[in-house]
């Protein structure tokens, strides 16, 4: 038995959302009750008690879109790279990361993705993944990753025509053998999803294989009209629009997630909805690449399912909320906009969006949830109260304030302090592995 508690306690319950002086108690992987701290003490008084000290106690965050590939990117300088756009900067950088990329590189590049999201209260993590340079088993590879550390995954490998189609077809069967693995296994604390890149890198043959061989039970994981060019080659070559030639090949439905979706309109959109599929939203990325403004506030009104990712540009979501919050504003020249819907991206989108692939309620503290829990070290300058507490977090929190994560039950990190590896001695091992990827990018091997 484990409590947390002495916190304010925001629980995303909608029945009983804030607890000024609350606690969780957590048996197992499973949340057993929340209330007042002393009432939960009470009811369970041998159990091991974590003090918030006074700060937030949160249900842990969920990313709905991550790229583990690109871990090592960050400081990295490729000779001749000056991009010019999109497609630029995808060959420039990411492709060339990840057709140089080891099975390795891939593992430490997972460790350092996780650990980061630790400590930034991300215990459930959505990735798509790409190392063309080593396509077979590099998805076990994150698997093993994740669970050394504890962290909930949803793994896929980004099936491309881009590097010939020996190596489509490889990455079409690393997905199917992957997903026959996970769902043999049962363990709720990894799913699988069908990963594919984007329309523009994927042919008519490689879209029919996978309709062919994709296993029952999962949906697709794609980058969708994240560039105009990808728009454009999809009217040429195939005289439709992107998401129409998605659901012309049984892609679209609740079970798969488009990413981006930037340059679609409203009768995609509607197209979106109506098959109930996913939408994942990641603004510091679309903002960064310089590939647009995607219409996500009409998504949500719309009732399309939506949520919140990074792209691999962060693993702190209270940052991808804030650049989404101020990317909308700023886009639709509202100030009033992206207030609401946001948040509802971020705490009740991912939470649902997980909800496809995992057993257990996540994104909630209430009885019957996963027992994933965070800590964060904040003290309110001004009132904090249940109608409130999304201006308290916009503007007043980051990922550095988490203290203490907690996921499926297990203690991750207390105090700062992760817990379940060397921290230091992965992180030596990673910035070697980073050193030997920049050399071997840059001698063209």
């Amino acid at each position: 038995m484990l409590i947390v508690g002495n916190g304010r306690m925001v629980t995303r319950d909608a029945e009983n959302p804030f607890i000024e002086n609350g606690a969780v108690a957590m048996e197992g992987n499973t949340i057993v009750m929340t209330g007042k701290l002393e009432e939960v003490k009470q009811a369970y008084p041998e159990a091991e008690f974590i003090d918030a000290k006074g700060g937030l106690i949160m249900p842990a965050f969920i990313n709905a879109h991550e790229h583990i590939y690109s871990s090592f990117a960050r400081g990295l300088s490729i000779k001749g790279y000056n991009p010019k756009g999109f497609l630029d900067i995808l060959d420039g950088m990411w492709w060339t990361i990840d057709r140089h990329l080891t099975l390795e590189q891939t593992k430490l590049s997972a460790y350092a993705t996780y650990l980061d999201s630790i400590r930034n209260g991300v215990t459930t993590v959505f990735d798509h993944h790409a190392s063309f340079g080593h396509i077979t088993g590099s998805l076990h590879a994150i698997e093993e990753a994740a669970g050394d550390l504890g962290v909930r995954t949803c793994l896929c490998y980004e099936i491309s025509d881009r590097d010939g189609m020996e190596k489509s077809k490889e990455s079409v069967m690393e997905n199917v053998n992957f997903i026959k693995h996970v769902q043999q296994e049962k363990n709720d604390m990894v799913a699988a999803m069908m990963g594919m890149h984007a329309s523009f890198t994927i042919s008519d043959k490689t879209m029919e294989l996978c309709n062919e061989l994709k296993p029952e039970g999962v949906g697709y994981h794609i980058h969708v009209a994240e560039g105009i060019y990808d728009l454009h080659q999809c009217l040429k070559e195939h005289g439709k629009r992107i998401v129409d030639r998605l659901y012309d090949w049984n892609i679209l439905g609740p079970k798969t997630l488009l990413g981006h979706c930037i340059y679609v309109n409203e009768h995609e959109m509607d197209l979106i909805r109506d098959t109930d599929t996913m939408v994942v939203h990641n603004p510091e990325s679309n903002m960064g690449n310089a590939c647009g403004c995607p219409p996500t506030m009409e998504m949500v009104h719309k009732g399309i399912l939506t949520g919140l990712g990074t792209d691999g540009y962060t693993h702190d979501m209270l940052e991808s909320w804030k650049v989404a919050n101020v990317l909308h504003k700023h886009h639709l020249c509202d100030p009033n906009a992206a207030w609401g819907e946001v948040p509802e991206m971020l705490f009740d989108g991912n939470a649902k969006i997980a909800g496809r692939y995992f057993n257990k309620t996540l994104g909630v503290l209430k009885k019957g949830a996963a027992a994933d829990v965070i800590v964060m070290n904040y003290n309110p300058l001004t009132p904090m109260r249940a109608d409130n507490i999304n201006g308290h977090l916009l503007f007043g929190t980051n990922g550095n304030n988490v203290v203490t994560t907690i996921c499926n039950g297990k203690v991750l990190m207390k105090d700062r302090e992760i817990l379940v590896c060397d921290a230091e001695k992965v992180m030596a091992d990673c910035r070697q592995a980073a050193q030997e990827l920049a050399d071997d990018i840059n001698r063209g091997k």
